[in-house]
């Protein structure tokens, strides 16, 4: 790739990951981490609606859909708390309310990670326990974040999406 076509891309990738990082400047509500009385301020918060809640021995899985058109997940453990949330849509959603305490983390990670890219595709961050995996393009976006030692017994980390 000629030098000046690299910068551009470097440099567009830059300005789109410092967009996600800085689209919140309101504090977040405790999701990732939090209790399961947080999926309801999540869903007030994004101007959502519950779609659909589904239970299993594992765990439960709250899906809200935001005013946006962007559905987010939220995984809680059968003692309450948030352990995992995924999200897709046209729009990435408001990382500092599904991170919640998580958010400084994230931001840290996703600097560190933008001067090791080399090119477009998944986005992963491992800061300890906190895995937050990111992809798609413009207006077609997919993510998840959990927490590796809040999953449940038996449950793969595969199937939190």
């Amino acid at each position: 790739m000629p030098a000046m076509t690299w910068a551009i891309t470097r440099s567009r990738l830059a300005i789109a990951v410092a967009i996600v990082l800085l689209s919140s400047a309101t504090p977040g509500f405790a999701a990732l981490g939090g209790d399961a009385s947080s999926v309801d301020a999540d869903r007030v918060r994004m101007k959502g609606s519950l779609m659909r809640i589904v239970r299993s021995d594992a765990y439960t899985v709250h899906e809200i859909r935001s005013e946006s058109g962007t559905t987010v997940r939220e995984f809680v453990s059968p003692d309450g708390r948030v352990f995992a949330v995924a999200w897709e849509g046209q729009w990435h959603p408001d990382m500092e309310q599904v991170l919640g305490a998580y958010f400084v983390r994230y931001q840290q990670g996703a600097q560190a990670a933008l001067l090791q890219r080399r090119s477009r595709g998944l986005l992963q961050i491992r800061d300890g326990d906190l895995v937050v995996q990111m992809s798609g393009h413009q207006r077609a976006f997919t993510g998840r974040a959990y927490l590796a030692n809040g999953i449940p017994r038996g449950v793969q980390a595969d199937a939190l999406r």
